[in-house]
């Protein structure tokens, strides 16, 4: 669908770069939880590995059909603004805790380092 020059207005460009940030949001998201091993999201009182790798994907996999797919970045709807809930609960909650169990290593006993 091609967009009349009056349709480039300040407000379209904001929208863009939000869904361009919310994208990439969504790609971090994605390859930290690859990243992450398995044992760190039960230690850490999370959902398991496999399903927040559903979730991210089906948010990367939103991200990616509104941006290449439906003509740009300009479509606002429920399911981007969900997508990007999504990788931001990852980000903000889960990463962090995941990355505290990850942090401790093998070499750390009961009451910390050996």
């Amino acid at each position: 669908m091609l967009l009349n020059a009056g349709a480039m207005t300040p407000l379209y460009w904001f929208f863009e770069i939000l869904a361009l940030g919310a994208f990439v949001a969504e790609v971090w998201a994605f390859v930290d939880a690859l990243r992450r091993p398995a044992k760190a999201f039960v230690a850490a009182g999370k959902q398991t590995k496999p399903l927040w790798l559903i979730i991210l994907g089906v948010a990367v996999a939103i991200g990616l059909y509104v941006g290449a797919l439906a003509g740009g970045f300009s479509a606002i709807g429920i399911l981007p603004i969900a997508a990007f809930v999504a990788s931001a609960i990852y980000l903000t909650d889960v990463r962090p805790k995941v990355r505290e169990i990850r942090g401790n290593g093998s070499s750390s006993g009961p009451y910390g380092p050996w």
